[in-house]
């Protein structure tokens, strides 16, 4: 495909390094500074405004297959993606990345009606994912595939859970679920029967809905008493609120800025607000951190996100969890204690993903682990490698398997006899560097 990325921030440079290798990617940008990060791609870089359209016939726009708008104007994303699309009479596809809630008003959202494909909201997508995670409280992470018929909670493992210490052909799993990964430290592990499970582990589990819930009930903390605390009242805060307060979390919100404050407080009955710095003990022993079952991060600011998560964690605070723009301290956020730490941009790029990828008959792709691991939702086809043969026949590549398999209305776990057939769809979990040859055998 020939793909422009409009944007060399965070967004462009991930969506760049997730794409060239497969794809013709030409980025536009008209900060020089920023174009020094996408330098080491092999990718055509173009210095100027995306939403000029001597710049985008430049980029080769006519031939375009995707235009992705990802830059830090929501309104250069929204030109420059109607601009594409009129300029283009082939089906171009155009994707514009925006914050403003006066343009979008939930995650992602079809606009072909006023010339964008989708438009993707970072913010609200990571509030909705926050909320998937505080909706089931021992997991730190939650995805659904094939419309919701599967599963996938990834659970970490703590001293005294009923895992620790046993190998995997040990554990009695309800029907129709599996372990598909376990990370530990910097490893991804795809287990067999003789893998122990270690304390300090991430387990990820795959099956049918009602067999994860029974899995959950191995990892839950009792007493569970739906309490929260909100530090950050912006647009993922705010969102975040609205859709737990639906599920009849008790919240508090502490927000520094008095007329945010004023605003949720009269928007959000039955929200304890409280206008102060998330940071300040004082506030946080005045709203009883350590009754709390989560306290979540979400200010514009990482290292106010961090000291907050480290302060309620000292506090003890059941779960901490934190926003985090600033991709390479994912993983250093959890390392030195946060729960879950998340970025806004991971929605952004899987849906660019998921749109480069329809072709192969990819519906879904979800990244774990800073991008270490992915999970793929793929439809079988007829003439494919996978398809119609044992699966213990198949050279499928090592560090890649086929967790899920979702045949009519049937949920089951393959064993190595079990025969893939055409429009079955396939739920397989991968490392990151197996994704194009588990492609290869859709084909």
């Amino acid at each position: 495909m020939h793909i422009i990325i409009i944007g060399a921030g965070d967004v462009g440079y991930h969506l760049a390094k997730a794409l060239y290798q497969d794809h013709e990617v030409v980025i536009i940008e008209k900060d020089e500074d920023a174009i020094e990060q996408v330098m080491g791609l092999d990718v055509q870089v173009i210095l100027g405004n995306g939403a000029n359209v001597k710049i985008l016939k430049q980029a080769g726009v006519e031939k375009s297959d995707l235009v992705v708008a990802v830059t830090s104007h929501d309104e250069l994303n929204i030109v420059a993606s109607l601009a594409a699309k009129l300029m283009t009479q082939n089906g171009t596809k155009t994707i514009a990345m925006v914050s403003n809630p006066d343009y979008i008003n939930k995650p992602v959202t079809i606009r072909e009606n006023v010339g964008m494909n989708i438009m993707i909201c970072p913010e609200l997508s990571l509030a909705y994912e926050m909320y998937q995670i505080l909706s089931v409280p021992s997991a730190v992470d939650v995805q659904d595939f094939v419309g919701g018929l599967v599963k996938m909670i990834e659970f970490k493992v703590n001293d005294g859970n009923v895992l620790v210490n046993k190998a995997l052909k040990e554990i009695l799993f309800p029907q129709c679920s599996m372990i598909s990964a376990i990370f530990r430290e910097s490893d991804v592990i795809i287990p067999g029967g003789n893998d122990v499970i270690h304390s300090g582990d991430r387990v990820v589990l795959i099956g049918k809905e009602e067999a994860i819930q029974d899995i959950r009930k191995w990892f839950e903390v009792s007493n569970q008493s739906k309490k929260l605390l909100v530090v950050g009242g912006g647009t993922v805060g705010f969102y975040l609120i609205e859709l737990l307060r639906k599920a009849d979390f008790n919240i508090t919100l502490v927000e520094k800025d008095l007329k945010r404050c004023e605003m949720i407080a009269e928007s959000l009955p039955n929200v304890m607000v409280i206008n102060g710095d998330g940071t300040d003990m004082r506030i946080l022993d005045e709203v009883n951190v350590p009754g709390m079952d989560a306290v979540v991060s979400v200010t514009n600011s990482d290292e106010k996100n961090l000291l907050c998560s480290l302060l309620a964690r000292q506090l003890g605070a059941i779960k901490v969890m934190a926003r985090v723009e600033r991709t390479e301290y994912t993983q250093l956020f959890e390392m030195v204690g946060v729960d879950v730490a998340m970025s806004s941009r991971e929605a952004t790029i899987n849906e660019v993903l998921k749109t480069t990828l329809l072709k192969t008959g990819i519906q879904s792709i979800t990244t774990l682990e800073g991008e270490k691991a992915e999970i793929l939702e793929l439809t079988a086809r007829e003439g494919s490698r996978i398809v119609k043969k044992p699966l213990k026949s198949v050279k499928f590549p090592k560090g890649a398997i086929v967790s899920t398999v979702v045949h009519g209305s049937n949920i089951i776990v393959p064993d190595g006899n079990f025969q893939i057939q055409p429009r079955d769809k396939v739920i397989v979990f991968t490392k990151s560097e197996m994704v194009s040859d588990v492609k290869e055998l859709f084909k």
